[in-house]
């Protein structure tokens, strides 16, 4: 293997993980650029020196036809696949129920593996790789478009008038209510109602909506989503 096409290989590999680091930087994750372009040229380093030990133990069978050296294809390039598990266990964290950080474990993961084709000088596969996951990274979620299931937190004063302004806002938007908790906290002035609303949305309609619109009330004290 030459020196250029050891440093082409490097490259790619660069660019690779700058691209979808990159997308994960802009999105304030936990593994950003810099974390991509790491664990991608690594990735690479090791595909490469497995290629010359291949190269290397080839040739040395071939001037000597009694030698018999085996390698073992992959087997280092597979510590890479399974040993890049600890890295992307470190960006997902458990908040208040939630699990966040595995988009950015996967594609972690995924460049791991982008960064082996490099590495291995099959560059074309590792460009495709890379726009796959940029596709699927920057433009699925806006396709796909799933509204988790969060729950709606009412704090209200005047019950039957508000009630009454709930119920027709998710009736008229078609919203479906699959569960309600509520209480009451006993003031000197008035009763402030608590509601807890587990709702099913339309496609078209978002959190951010019903927050929106129910906050405009004035005898809406505070609306919030909560994770279920």
């Amino acid at each position: 293997m030459t020196w250029w096409d050891m440093c082409i290989r490097l490259v790619v590999a660069v660019t690779v993980g700058c691209i979808i680091g990159i997308e994960r930087e802009r999105k304030n994750r936990p593994a950003g650029m810099r974390t991509h372009v790491l664990v991608c040229v690594g990735a690479a380093t090791i595909a490469i020196l497995e290629s010359m030990l291949i190269h290397d133990t080839v040739s040395l069978n071939a001037m000597n036809e009694r030698t018999g050296i085996a390698v073992s294809v992959g087997r280092i390039s597979a510590q890479v696949v399974s040993g890049i598990g600890f890295l992307g266990a470190g960006t997902i964290f458990v908040s208040q129920k939630k699990i966040a950080g595995l988009t950015t474990a996967a594609s972690l993961w995924n460049v791991a593996c982008l960064g082996l084709a490099a590495g291995m000088g099959y560059y074309k596969l590792a460009l495709a790789g890379c726009c796959v996951v940029i596709v699927t990274l920057m433009f699925m979620q806006r396709m796909v478009h799933v509204n988790a299931i969060k729950n709606v937190e009412v704090k209200f004063i005047h019950r039957k008038e508000t009630l009454a302004f709930i119920n027709a806002y998710f009736e008229e938007a078609n919203i479906k209510v699959l569960d309600v908790d509520f209480h009451v906290e006993n003031n000197q002035d008035y009763n402030l109602y608590t509601n807890l609303y587990t709702l099913h949305l339309p496609d078209r309609t978002t959190y951010t909506d019903i927050v929106n619109h129910l906050s405009e009330h004035a005898n809406v004290q505070s609306v919030r989503t909560r994770n279920v």
